[in-house]
């Protein structure tokens, strides 16, 4: 099986662990990891990263995401969407379209986010959740997030019931947005449902089952699955080297910057042999005027 990136339709009521367990069970090999967790609930895009492409996991260059969430106003809960308890309840308000429309507004940008209780953030040295299901609320400091857009798919004034497409960067937590904008508009909300239809570049219709793997494994053909490691850095200019600077480079050579065809201005690169092969990434030093090797793959 080839290196690279298996990107997994993440089933509810998987977190992101087991969905590598399972994988590694299947496919028959431990080298995998993943990017970031997906609550249990939700589904969607999860890249999986195989063999030498887990060492992508703490350098991905962009780490946006696109969710379609489901949420309910009138009320709130401890884990700020519909598997926790009811801790509040308003009383019935009709909230109109342009209501929520309205408040987007508050939510654009970079802006703080306290982080909820059930969460993976650690404080103290504690996972949140943990404190969470000993029932100890703890203050948590606010987090900077970044919110590209916010959009209202779809809403029912009767059932006060709808759905949202948010972009949003790294560490974003989705039930918090639904959370504040029931708070914002005084009537409580909570998340219903989740779904990650874009990550890392990765898009929903690029996504598969565990069904569709152990179907690939039995076919032979499970590599036809797997898109290539170079996909997540194609946005970064590329620097092709010739067969004697390949060896060099590989050898951990340092290349003189004057030896290469650049690009003005750039300070990240990836880096080619001259059998058009992909080796890895690197960084710019114009102080030495060398190339400095990043992560070879």
């Amino acid at each position: 099986m080839k290196d690279g990136i298996l990107c997994m339709n993440k089933p509810q009521g998987f977190t992101s662990f087991d969905v590598i367990a399972k994988l590694r069970g299947i496919l028959k090999m431990k080298r995998l990891g993943h990017s970031g967790t997906l609550d249990p609930m939700a589904t969607g895009v999860l890249p999986v990263f195989v063999g030498t492409a887990t060492k992508c996991c703490d350098i991905l260059p962009n780490d946006d995401k696109i969710y379609v969430a489901g949420f309910k106003f009138g009320s709130t809960t401890d884990t700020q969407d519909s598997t926790g308890k009811v801790i509040k309840q308003y009383p019935h308000k009709n909230v109109s379209t342009n209501n929520i429309q309205e408040v987007f507004k508050n939510f654009i940008g970079e802006i703080d986010q306290i982080p909820p209780m059930y969460s993976a953030v650690s404080i103290g040295g504690k996972r949140l959740y943990e404190l969470a299901r000993k029932n100890i609320v703890i203050d948590r400091p606010p987090r900077k997030v970044t919110i590209y857009g916010i959009k209202l798919t779809s809403y029912d004034e009767v059932s006060q019931m709808g759905t949202l497409e948010i972009s949003c960067g790294k560490g974003t937590y989705v039930r918090t947005i639904i959370n504040d904008i029931g708070e914002s508009l005084n009537v409580g909300a909570y998340m219903t449902s989740l779904i990650r239809t874009s990550a890392s570049g990765f898009n929903i219709n690029e996504c598969y089952s565990f069904e569709d793997v152990e179907s690939a494994i039995s076919n032979g053909n499970i590599d036809d699955l797997i898109v290539p490691t170079e996909r997540i850095f194609e946005h970064l200019p590329q620097i092709h080297l010739t067969e004697t600077q390949t060896k060099a480079y590989r050898n951990g050579v340092k290349l003189p910057l004057s030896e290469l065809t650049l690009e003005e201005n750039i300070t990240e690169c990836t880096v080619y042999s001259y059998d058009n092969t992909f080796i890895g990434t690197a960084k710019l030093d114009y102080t030495e005027r060398i190339l400095r090797i990043g992560k070879n793959f």
